[in-house]
């Protein structure tokens, strides 16, 4: 148990130490990784110290609140590489079929409680829609680099899960409870989130959540979620690259 404990703290500093050395990476060279031959790069001239050290005291609360995402990141890139190990297997065509055949089976559940052919139609087209995003997604995370997967792939496949069941519950009183949740989570973002400005009010007076307005809540949560989940996986190949040896350590937050 000490030994798990010791390794638990080993390996939040090392997470820790990379963290910050990636922030100072950002205006000093040679931070992240030292050069074998010259190491760290360390401040001479007074103007330099008074710099560096200026620096590296603003990135330390940065550092605080950017831990948690890092462990995010580190739990979001080893479910993200499970999927796309399955997803490499089944191929393109694979995905695509799988996709249409489970919002496939949305539209026939809809067409069995007796959906008006609007919602029929309405559910259909989402599992289209969704059906296309998870190809998309697809297509940027295996053919594109880091940055095309955190700005389109992430985004795609959290389009794909989040589109059709929001449709569905707009015409099925048994799922309720989706445009329920919804509607408490858009009270929380726009009282906690969106207040810079009076945003908040300005979308209140103009816009009600409504029909159309849920799908449209969603799609707007899908992006930017999509783009925070790539964001923290990027992170976390930076901080622990894949294949890191100090990652192999059971029971820390490098496991992932």
């Amino acid at each position: 148990m000490q030994g798990q404990r010791t390794g638990l703290i080993d390996a939040i500093r090392i997470d820790v130490a990379r963290l910050h050395a990636t922030w100072m990476e950002l205006l000093f060279p040679r931070q992240l990784n030292p050069s074998s031959v010259l190491g760290r790069w360390q401040p001479e001239s007074g103007a330099q110290k008074v710099s560096y050290y200026g620096w590296a005291a603003l990135g330390l609360p940065l550092v605080v609140i950017g831990y948690p995402l890092l462990l995010l990141g580190f739990a979001t890139r080893y479910y993200a590489g499970k999927l796309d190990s399955a997803t490499t297997r089944l191929g393109i065509v694979g995905v695509v079929g799988l996709a249409a055949v489970v919002w496939g089976l949305l539209t026939v559940g809809a067409w069995l409680r007796q959906f008006s052919t609007d919602g029929l139609i309405a559910v259909a087209a989402a599992g289209g829609v969704a059906t296309v995003a998870a190809a998309l997604a697809y297509v940027f995370s295996s053919r594109g680099g880091r940055l095309t997967s955190v700005l389109f792939a992430y985004p795609a496949a959290m389009t794909a899960l989040f589109l059709p069941p929001v449709v569905a519950a707009l015409y099925s009183p048994a799922l309720a409870g989706v445009l329920t949740g919804s509607t408490n989570l858009a009270i929380w973002i726009l009282d906690n989130v969106l207040t810079v400005g009076g945003l908040n009010q300005i979308i209140r007076d103009n816009f009600a959540l409504r029909g159309p307005a849920y799908v449209a809540m969603w799609f707007g949560i899908a992006v930017p979620l999509g783009w925070l989940l790539g964001g923290v996986v990027a992170l976390a190949d930076v901080i622990r690259p894949k294949g890191d040896e100090t990652s192999s350590r059971s029971g820390t937050p490098g496991q992932f």
